[in-house]
């Protein structure tokens, strides 16, 4: 091994080292920014390792040289410019964007190789662990393409968001899985060639799209996990074709995290991954006029209202769901809790691991307001606290509020729920009494110890705010 080799292998493996450490300090909101950072610098080291190999080899022609450059130069420009532009409320949609291109792009490069060889040496020839990382790699590549883009519409409400359930759709979706798994297992065996690979291809586009129409809703979050870590998988596969360390070691652990996050948000909502792929529940496209769940009649109040018990309380619990995001009223939210804490109120944030459209996605808007790490807790911590509270406050949440949860024979049974109709008083900011992903009202709004206050996240927690410092200012 040449001293260029041992460089480069070294090299290699302080890039590794950067992302599992960039990933061990993702752990903690307080250290995400300096892991993303870390695993940045470890990208930045394999990239420009493989840049300096390739010149060394003088094997790439001018034309590859300069392909390589453009595509640095516009990748790297066009993710900073998104970066900078992207609305924290687009960060679901923006994710699924992401997660199309990695897919894609390990497509691609398993396509590529394939064609390159395909000719210049008998496909028998090639090592079944080639052949096989291949199909593999337009498989799942392929499906995390074509879903992922399914997904980022329907984030974007370019398609509805609701469950879109074809006749005959899980027949179709075994039909065209067989026939790309039967594809694969044909090329492994080193028959067919790159037209066999089309098919896979083609089929797994097809699977990606019917497989993801389906889910929607409350499923969305769990839905976009999996399809990251089926992008991790797609990257390793990639790095078995090109004998890529860095590509193998960042991809096994994009998925190996994707995947483990998967099964725990899963677990949150109670169900199991295959019921979830398999179609997901109803959604709260719906617009609702404002009117009492069945069964009930609910209390109204004014911000006035509102503010005077927040005033008085001690102990104040806030409850982010995805209203909050879409009015994006994250900062007049912390402003208020800020105005609390000041005048010497005990305030947490009850965060549900499924609240908004993606995994962490209440964390990450919480903290782009600059809500202090510490208040954040988790749904088991703040269960505990919901009993000693005086006020508890939802700001657009709704599925993850329904105590009809604990409850058997509907659509939300069995989802661990944040338990806010335990505490001593319960303030509901929402535009109307519209269901929620589920589909189904929300026996909270009922509970006399519930008041709803109507309007929009953004302009309310600033109404609110103005009448809170009155009283305590």
């Amino acid at each position: 091994m040449s001293g260029l080799d041992t460089t480069t292998h070294l090299l290699y493996l302080l890039s590794a080292v950067c992302f599992v450490l960039g990933l061990h300090l993702m752990n903690s909101p307080a250290s995400a920014r300096r892991g993303n950072q870390v695993s940045a610098a470890g990208m930045t080291l394999a990239i420009v390792t493989t840049v300096v190999v390739l010149g060394h080899d003088r094997s790439s022609t001018a034309v590859a040289v300069l392909v390589l450059i453009l595509g640095i130069a516009v990748g790297g420009v066009a993710g900073a410019v998104t970066a900078r532009r992207v609305a924290m409320t687009s960060m679901p949609q923006l994710v699924s964007v992401l997660n199309a291109v990695g897919g894609g792009a390990a497509a691609l490069i398993a396509l590529a190789d394939a064609i390159r060889h395909d000719g210049s040496v008998p496909l028998a020839q090639l090592p079944v662990s080639t052949t096989l990382t291949t199909a593999l790699d337009l498989l799942i590549g392929g499906v995390t393409f074509s879903g992922s883009v399914v997904a980022a519409g329907k984030l974007a409400g370019r398609i509805p968001g609701r469950p879109i359930v074809l006749r005959g759709g899980h027949w179709m979706n075994l039909a065209l899985f067989v026939i790309a798994l039967v594809g694969g297992g044909i090329y492994t065996a080193g028959h067919g060639g790159v037209p066999v690979l089309v098919v896979v291809v083609l089929a797994a586009l097809a699977l990606g799209v019917l497989g993801t129409l389906p889910i929607g809703g409350a499923d969305m979050p769990v839905v976009i996990s999996l399809l990251n870590a089926c992008t991790g998988t797609a990257v390793a596969m990639a790095g078995f074709v090109l004998d890529s360390a860095p590509l193998i070691i960042a991809g096994a652990l994009v998925g190996a995290a994707g995947g483990i996050l998967t099964k725990l948000m899963a677990d949150a909502m109670n169900r199991s991954l295959v019921s979830i792929v398999a179609g997901g529940f109803g959604t709260g496209d719906d617009a609702a006029p404002i009117a009492a769940p069945s069964g009930g009649s609910v209390r109204e109040v004014t911000p006035d209202d509102a503010a005077l018990q927040l005033a008085y309380a001690q102990k104040v619990v806030i409850v982010p769901g995805y209203g909050l995001a879409a009015a994006q009223a994250q900062h007049e939210l912390v402003a208020l809790a800020h105005t609390l804490d000041e005048h010497g109120v005990d305030v947490s944030y009850g965060i549900h691991p499924v609240a908004g459209r993606m995994p962490g996605h209440m964390n990450v808007l919480l903290s782009e307001a600059n809500a202090p790490y510490t208040q954040l807790k988790d749904l088991d911590e703040i269960n505990r606290v919901f009993p000693t509270t005086d006020v508890v406050l939802v700001v657009g949440a709704n599925d993850v509020t329904n105590p009809a949860a604990r409850r058997p024979g509907n659509a939300v049974s069995g989802m661990p729920i944040l338990d806010v109709d335990l505490a001593r008083s319960v303030i509901v900011i929402k535009r109307s009494l519209a269901s929620g992903y589920a589909g189904m009202d929300n026996e909270l709004y009922t509970n006399p110890r519930c008041a709803m206050l109507f309007g929009d996240a953004k302009s309310v927690l600033a109404g609110l705010s103005t009448a809170l410092t009155a009283y305590v200012g």
